[in-house]
C-alpha cells in the first residue's frame, strides 16, 4: 500500500511539472518574438578639439655667464648689477702692460724689418744681394706682423665685453680680484623677449609646428598672455613619451619674470567634421569597441576606432558615417540581427 502512495505522488508531482512548462513556454515565447524598446542617436558632424593644460617655464630670450678666456687681474670693472648695458660696452678689464709692451716692442722691430726689406729690394734690382735673401727679408716682415696680430689678439682677450643688450645679473667678483676662465663674473640676460618652455605628450606631437599660438598663464598672474611656437626638439623623449616645445613671448608685462612657473593651454587635435556618439553607446571588449547600429529595423554590431572624448559624447575616428542611427539604451540585452524599436531619437548635431 504505501508502495502505491510512493508511485502516485511521483506520477502527479510529474504531471504538474510537465503542465507548467506547457504555460511558462508560451509566454516565454511572447516575450521573445517582439522587438526590443530602444534609444537611438543619429550620428552627425560637428567641431571638437582636445582642451588640454601642460606646465611651463618662462626663459630669458637668451642669457650667457659672463667668463673670462683668460686669467688675470682685474684693473676695471663696470658692472653696475641690474643695469642694462648696451651690445660691446666693456665691462671688465684685465691687466694687460706685458702685452702692450710686448706690442711695442714688436711694433719698432716690424718698423726697422720693413726698411731693411726696401733697401734688400733696391739692391736686387741691380743684383746687390741674391733673390734668397731679399725673400728672408720679406719673410721676416710677414712674422713679425703676424706675431703683432698675435699680441693684440691676446690684448683683445683681455677685456670682456658685452655680447648683446641685456640686463646684467648679480656679479661675483670685485675690483683687483684675480680670476679664472671657470669663474662666472656675472650673467647677461635678454629680456626684452622670454621663451616659453613646454613638453606636450607624444600623441600631439604632429599637431605642433612653427608659429602655432598657445595662451598661457603664471604663477598667482591674473592676465593671460600669448606665445608663437618657434620651434620643437627633433624627437620625442623615449622616458616622458613628450615632445619638448619652445615658444617665444613678445610682449613684456610685470608679471613675465624669467625663471617663473606658467600653466599652458593648449587646443590640439581639431577636427571640423568630427562624429561624435555618447559615451555609453561604446561597447568595450577584450580587443576593440563596438557600437550597434540600426540597418532598417535591426541590430548590426560594427567595430570602431576613438578619438577626442569629453564628459559625454567619444569622437569616432573609423567604423561609423554621418548618419547612421547609433543605439544607446539597452544594449546587454540586444543581440546581432535582434529586432529593434526605436522608443526615442536623439538628432543633436
Amino acid at each position: 500500500m504505501l508502495r502505491f502512495r510512493i508511485l502516485f505522488f511521483a506520477v502527479l508531482i510529474v504531471a504538474v511539472s510537465c503542465t507548467s512548462k506547457k504555460q511558462a513556454a508560451p509566454a516565454a515565447q511572447g516575450r521573445q518574438s517582439g522587438p526590443i524598446i530602444a534609444d537611438g542617436f543619429i550620428v552627425g558632424q560637428r567641431s571638437v578639439s582636445d582642451n588640454i593644460e601642460v606646465p611651463g617655464s618662462l626663459l630669458p630670450f637668451e642669457e650667457t655667464e659672463i667668463r673670462s678666456e683668460v686669467s688675470g687681474r682685474i684693473v676695471e670693472l663696470n658692472i653696475k648689477e641690474g643695469s642694462r648695458v648696451q651690445k660691446g660696452t666693456l665691462l671688465v678689464k684685465l691687466f694687460d702692460k706685458d702685452l702692450q709692451a710686448q706690442l711695442r716692442k714688436l711694433e719698432v722691430q716690424l718698423q726697422i724689418k720693413i726698411k731693411t726689406e726696401e733697401r734688400n729690394r733696391e739692391l736686387l734690382a741691380i743684383n746687390g744681394i741674391s733673390q734668397q735673401d731679399y725673400d728672408l727679408a720679406t719673410l721676416d716682415v710677414e712674422n713679425l706682423k703676424i706675431d703683432i696680430e698675435t699680441t693684440r689678439i691676446a690684448i683683445s682677450k683681455t677685456e670682456i665685453r658685452a655680447p648683446y643688450t641685456g640686463n646684467v645679473g648679480l656679479r661675483n667678483v670685485s675690483l683687483g680680484s684675480y680670476i679664472a676662465p671657470a669663474d662666472v663674473i656675472t650673467t647677461l640676460r635678454q629680456v626684452d623677449q622670454l621663451k616659453l618652455e613646454f613638453s606636450v605628450p607624444e600623441k600631439y606631437a604632429s599637431g605642433i609646428a612653427k608659429g602655432y599660438k598657445v595662451d598661457f598663464r603664471v604663477d598667482g598672474g591674473e592676465v593671460n598672455h600669448q606665445a608663437a611656437v618657434m620651434a620643437t626638439e627633433s624627437s620625442v623623449d623615449p622616458n616622458t613619451r613628450t615632445l619638448k616645445v619652445r615658444a617665444v613671448v613678445n610682449k613684456n608685462h610685470n608679471e613675465l619674470v624669467p625663471g617663473i612657473f606658467a600653466k599652458v593651454k593648449l587646443q590640439l587635435g581639431k577636427d571640423d567634421h568630427a562624429m561624435m556618439v555618447p559615451s555609453q553607446a561604446i561597447i568595450p571588449t577584450a580587443r576593440n569597441k563596438q557600437l550597434i547600429l540600426l540597418k532598417k529595423d535591426s541590430a548590426v554590431f560594427t567595430v570602431i576606432e576613438t578619438g577626442i572624448r569629453d564628459s559625454a559624447f567619444v569622437q569616432v575616428v573609423k567604423g561609423l558615417n554621418v548618419g547612421d542611427t547609433v543605439i544607446t539604451s539597452g544594449l546587454m540585452a540586444i543581440r546581432p540581427n535582434s529586432k529593434i524599436k526605436i522608443a526615442k531619437l536623439d538628432q543633436r548635431k
